[in-house]
Formats: structure tokens, C-alpha cells, sequence
């Protein structure tokens, strides 16, 4: 993106609103003064023996056949929240719901999920669907920048239905933000979405 696209902004925003905007995420986040890429992650993949795969991947399901997960809320129960939490209890972090964050009036709301980790931070944002959902997640992200003292280098996001996830990383020094061309989908991708959450959670910390 080699132009700066100016979009009318009211005195104040929230995360939530940025979602609901029909501007392209390069173009917002513009002007923000940071950029937007989307392609290929390599991220850190979890090699160890995960006990609870068998659990989830009849949990979840089970979950789908007995609960009709049309909204948001309803997804963030069933689907997500068991997730995160066996992530946590293996990793030995905290699982932080509904986060707030109050950078300025462009810059605020809540997080629905946020792990802190001693070696990474991760911000997952549940939608009911997937097709605006990145510019919300990214707006988070940057926000993240900036209300953490932190020595990480990359903050990692995630927004997912709970059945379909997305990754994106926000590369701090360069104010670059990527988003995942890669679609993981759950139950038939548990496994690696599993170890993929566990590989950016124990992965070491880079220092600036």
C-alpha cells in the first residue's frame, strides 16, 4: 500500500467498532502508522506429547452436536474457552477474559481472551463469522504495543469462531502487522492448532 486512504473517524473508538468498519485493514491501520501484509506464518509448532488431544477432540464436537453455537457468546463457551483453558493448565498461564485496555479514544475496549506467558502474549478475539474479523484483531495488537513493558519483539493474535482460527503476529520495531494466509480448522485441525497455541506460549523470549 503506497497511499494513505482518509476515512471520516468520530471523537472516539472501540476495538468492536473498528470491525464493523468496510475500510481495508491496510488502510486503517494506515492510519495508525502501521503497515499490513498477508502471508504465510512459519510459527512455533509444539513437538511434545499433548494428553488432553484425546479429550478435546470429544469434548468439542460433542459440544457442536448437543449446542447450536449461532452467536458469539455461545461460541466462546463450547468451543473456545474449553480450549484455551487446557492451553493454560499445560503452559502454567493465566487465561484473562474480557481484558481492558485504554490506550486513547482510538485505542480502547476489551480483549475477550488475553495470555500472558513469560515467554509471549497472545490476544484472541471470538467472532460469529470470519469476514471482517482481522482489522479488529490487528487494531488490538497495536493497541497491546503499547500497554505492555514487555522485552518480546512479536505479540501474537488470534480471532476464531471456534471451529475456524486465524493467526496474525505484530512485528513491534518494524509496526508491521501479518496476517495468516492459513485457515485452521477445528476438529479435523486440532492438533496443530493446539500445538501451535503451546509453540508461541513456551517458545523463548527475543529480546529488543
Amino acid at each position: 500500500m503506497l497511499y494513505s486512504c482518509k476515512f471520516p473517524r468520530p471523537p472516539t473508538y472501540t476495538f468492536s467498532q473498528y470491525f464493523e468498519l468496510p475500510y481495508a485493514p491496510a488502510d486503517i491501520l494506515l492510519e495508525l502508522g502501521c503497515t499490513y501484509v498477508h502471508s504465510q506464518l512459519k510459527l512455533p509448532e509444539y513437538q511434545g506429547k499433548l494428553d488432553y488431544i484425546d479429550f478435546l477432540s470429544r469434548y468439542l464436537p460433542r459440544n457442536l452436536n448437543y449446542v447450536n453455537p449461532t452467536s458469539e457468546a455461545a461460541r466462546r463457551e463450547v468451543l473456545i474457552a474449553p480450549t484455551l483453558l487446557e492451553i493454560c493448565a499445560e503452559t502454567k498461564s493465566e487465561l484473562n477474559i474480557e481484558y481492558p485496555v485504554n490506550i486513547n479514544n482510538f485505542l480502547k475496549g476489551s480483549f475477550d481472551y488475553f495470555i500472558a506467558s513469560p515467554n509471549a502474549l497472545i490476544v484472541i478475539e471470538a467472532k460469529s463469522d470470519l469476514s471482517r474479523e482481522f482489522t479488529q484483531l490487528a487494531l488490538e495488537l497495536i493497541a497491546l504495543d503499547q500497554w505492555i513493558d514487555s522485552p518480546v519483539t512479536i505479540l501474537y493474535g488470534a480471532v476464531t469462531t471456534g471451529e475456524d482460527w486465524r493467526f496474525g503476529m505484530f512485528y513491534r520495531q518494524e509496526k508491521k502487522v501479518v496476517q495468516d494466509i492459513k485457515l485452521y480448522r477445528v476438529p479435523e485441525e486440532l492438533e496443530s492448532l493446539l500445538r501451535v497455541l503451546i509453540g508461541i506460549l513456551i517458545t523463548p523470549i527475543k529480546g529488543n
